[in-house]
């Protein structure tokens, strides 16, 4: 991708207000025509938001939006949706024991409207406060029993495909049990055991950066530095590593890319986390303590591999190894072309890589060389994602964020008649994570506290 190294964030202004006046209208419409008995919101077809079953992992996200654009506009009817919708829905998600995706829908929710009263901006629904927490607290043990150990003695959060998974996507589920251990929480286990959510977390990151991430050290042939995967099989007979996979990825040696973003934010957001902590507290994970060396390698090699497959205007296709771009050999030295007759552009991924940039860019500092360019790069990303042909304005359509693809090797998206790739398309995570990205820079601009999950 081509970066401006000139963008200022405020030259954003008027996009991010302008986006901020069409999710209004969008999420206000989807929340009066979605019928809650067919499930969550997944991705839309021909512009209306409809289901998909796989696991219940998008929820959250649509409520979660309604607290985002509360956050950025202070109008009520936002925050009144959400804290009913979030009462009457989302306890069932806090005990489920069958998913990898707790930080998610959690988070989203729960988190949230915590961080909303802590910063003052919901004092009036202050009793939601402790309810809040508890949730966090058990969906944080929750997530963390979903654990497989490998042959060192570590484990990592294993997927919804069973034990012998780890999903790069589980990254930002690492969240709730920071957030849950913050909180004072334990897991409990056989015999009164304490099991610390801290210790889990860090053992799942060093994983994720361990196997699912590489750095050009010659792991197999296709180690490329930054390249991720976005599974990892291990053998829990001995809990030997055995190979690289994929789910919604076209092979297990090319990169997912929305996975590749689940990384780059994932661990963005973890660092700033962990740069919180005590010493006391980094030297209690023991062998660990170094996580935050692994979590910055982990997550400036994934952004820079990001920055050098990513179209002109920062817009990614959805698989770096799908065939069809063959066809397009120019395609990361123009413009993203989301209506294509080979690949399909997947903007989430964008949204998602987007933040974690800008992230990871704050973190390191402007003064650093590479700060200055995993910022400059994010918000290059931004300015593509709130214009045309990414930022959808008809009315009609549900969705905010166009040209998303969930499920591509299951052709679970919707193709237009008369094209030949899903494009034109929406999809909850994709809305949820362009909300997030729209909250970020709005405080970045005008000078509000800076956005985290785990608000200091």
């Amino acid at each position: 991708m081509k970066v401006d190294t000139k963008l200022k964030p405020g030259a954003l202004d008027a996009k991010v207000e302008h986006f901020f006046e069409i999710a209004g209208r969008k999420i206000a419409n989807l929340d009066r025509s979605w019928n809650s008995a067919k499930g969550s919101p997944v991705i839309t077809v021909k512009g209306k938001y409809t289901s998909r079953a796989w696991t219940e992992w998008t929820q959250g996200f649509q409520f979660g939006c309604q607290l985002l654009q509360y956050d950025a506009t202070g109008d009520r009817q936002f925050l009144d949706k959400a804290l009913t919708k979030i009462d009457e829905f989302m306890p069932a998600h806090l005990t489920h024991t069958g998913v990898h995706d707790h930080g998610f829908n959690t988070v989203s929710t729960y988190g949230n409207l915590r961080r909303l009263i802590l910063e003052g901006k919901a004092g009036h629904v202050k009793p939601a406060l402790a309810s809040s927490e508890l949730a966090i607290k058990l969906s944080g043990a929750v997530q963390a029993a979903r654990w497989s150990r490998i042959k060192d003695g570590t484990g990592y959060i294993y997927s919804f495909n069973g034990p012998h998974s780890l999903f790069s996507d589980t990254i930002r589920s690492c969240r709730v049990l920071v957030l849950a251990d913050k909180l004072g929480h334990n897991l409990m286990g056989e015999g009164d055991e304490k099991i610390s959510l801290l210790k889990r977390a860090a053992e799942h990151i060093l994983n994720t950066a361990r196997y699912n991430v590489y750095y050009g050290e010659g792991r197999d042939s296709y180690d490329v530095p930054g390249r991720v995967v976005h599974e990892s099989i291990f053998n829990m007979n001995d809990g030997a590593y055995r190979c690289p996979s994929t789910q919604q990825g076209y092979s297990p040696f090319s990169t997912w890319t929305r996975g590749l973003a689940w990384i780059i934010l994932g661990a963005a957001e973890q660092l700033e986390y962990f740069d919180t902590l005590s010493k006391s507290e980094l030297r209690s994970l023991g062998k660990l303590k170094n996580l935050k060396e692994i979590l910055l390698m982990m997550a400036m090699a994934a952004s820079d591999f990001y920055i050098a497959n990513t179209s002109l205007d920062g817009i990614p296709y959805w698989d770096t190894g799908a065939p069809g771009l063959a066809k397009m050999p120019r395609y990361r030295n123009e413009k993203a072309k989301p209506e294509n007759p080979y690949e399909p552009v997947d903007s989430s991924a964008a949204a998602i890589a987007a933040q974690g940039l800008l992230r990871l860019g704050n973190y390191l500092g402007a003064r650093s060389k590479k700060g200055k360019l995993y910022q400059q790069a994010g918000l290059c990303v931004a300015r593509t994602l709130m214009s045309p042909p990414f930022l959808s304005k008809d009315p009609r359509h549900q969705g905010l964020l166009l040209h998303s693809v969930y499920h591509q090797p299951n052709g679970w998206d919707h193709i237009p008649k008369g094209k030949k790739v899903p494009c034109g398309e929406s999809s909850m995570w994709g809305d949820y994570h362009a909300m997030e990205l729209a909250v970020y820079l709005q405080r970045l601009i005008k000078g509000g506290a800076y956005l985290t999950f785990f608000t200091p």
